[in-house]
């Protein structure tokens, strides 16, 4: 299987809606100031956007949607502290709180407590309890006008969720993942998530995560091919797709279990939805570098592929992960480490990247010393 080629993408001119602020004109409904607000945030902008939210706060102090809102403009600004302000004003004990308070400033919240993980997972487990209160509710006035759809998406929430707490539990960072009941905890909740969403594939991958870290490989295979199955045929484009960040979660438990083969899958349809994902990148050129070992170690074909194919994939990913890094300033430093190490090992084995000519594929390679004895094999470990 080949490497992915960039494509040329046009920059959508953003259409700035009719609403403006202005004292002179009639003012506009706390309705069309929240739809605004929201297609701002929608937009990325955050400054435009906090000024609409903010004038329906003048209107109405204690109105939640805009204080959702808000913490979530000041989230995207970097106000972290101000933001979890925000989002503490919508729970119990503040007196302003809705009843019940929305799940969503829970989940906020334990995202904004990662400092505190025992505060985080019982910000988590009031969104679960929050939520599947309302799941038995809808399940009680079943036929009424609640939509599967709203029950599916509902399901999904409590899911993201339960993970969210399992991936606390398993965190190293943490003093949690050396607790004795860790390793049940971890099963439990996603035996809850899996009885709330039966086939859900971020708890499947989930589960796989905590079946590697069992040392069960086989066990994780499964977890991992029922998940990857249940959408792996569908468009690029596709709403039912898993996010990127769970689909890019998926392909290192697949280089973790060297299936390099559905792990370019998996990444061919994230570059053809967005061919700028820096970790994208990343993770085809590795996937081509480990392969590119295997082939060495295994009479230097993969897949009929020979290893110096394979390492010229990896080093023609590593290069275009390295040139987008840094052009779009990314924040994940060692990633880049990482990408310069390996593209440091492939130019010590004489390793180029493709002209951009097109030149013959033969072309571009150096000579090595030692590369021209008997069998011809170079190391790259």
């Amino acid at each position: 299987m080949g490497r992915s080629r960039p494509k040329n993408r046009k920059t959508q001119p953003v259409v700035t809606e009719s609403i403006t602020i202005s004292e002179n004109s009639q003012a506009p409904s706390v309705s069309a100031l929240l739809e605004k607000t929201q297609a701002l945030i929608v937009q990325c902008d955050y400054n435009l956007a906090n000024k609409f939210v903010r004038r329906v706060l003048e209107r109405d102090s204690n109105n939640a949607e805009a204080k959702e809102m808000l913490g979530v403009i000041q989230l995207e600004i970097g106000e972290l502290e101000a933001a979890k302000q925000t989002f503490l004003t919508l729970i119990p004990p503040n007196p302003s709180a809705p009843s019940p308070p929305p799940p969503s400033a829970y989940l906020y919240l334990a995202q904004l407590s990662d400092d505190n993980p025992q505060e985080a997972l019982q910000y988590y487990q009031s969104a679960v309890d929050i939520q599947m209160a309302q799941l038995k509710g809808k399940e009680r006035a079943a036929g009424t006008t609640a939509s599967d759809d709203d029950d599916a998406e509902l399901r999904r929430n409590i899911v993201r969720a339960l993970i969210g707490m399992v991936e606390i539990w398993m965190d190293p960072s943490y003093d949690l993942c050396f607790d004795p009941a860790a390793e049940k905890t971890c099963e439990d909740l996603l035996n809850a998530a899996l009885q709330t969403d039966s086939g859900n594939t971020e708890a499947l991958q989930a589960l796989a995560s905590v079946r590697l870290s069992q040392q069960r490989p086989e066990e994780a295979k499964q977890c991992l091919e029922q998940a990857w199955t249940a959408w792996k045929d569908f468009e690029s484009d596709d709403i039912r797709l898993p996010p990127i960040p769970t689909r890019l979660a998926l392909v290192k438990m697949f280089l973790e279990l060297e299936l390099y083969e559905p792990a370019l899958l998996v990444l061919s349809g994230i570059m053809a939805f967005d061919d700028q994902e820096v970790e994208a990148w990343y993770l085809e050129g590795w996937c081509f570098f480990l392969m590119a070992e295997h082939a060495q170690e295994h009479g230097g074909i993969f897949n009929e592929l020979t290893w110096e194919q394979l390492a010229r994939d990896a080093r023609d990913c590593l290069e275009m992960c390295k040139t987008l890094h840094l052009s779009q300033e990314h924040p994940d430093v060692p990633l880049l480490d990482h990408v310069r190490e390996l593209i440091s090992k492939l130019e010590s084995l004489g390793v180029q990247p493709s002209p951009e000519d097109g030149d013959e594929e033969g072309e571009g390679w150096e000579d090595v010393e030692g590369s021209d004895e008997e069998d011809g094999d170079v190391d790259m470990s």
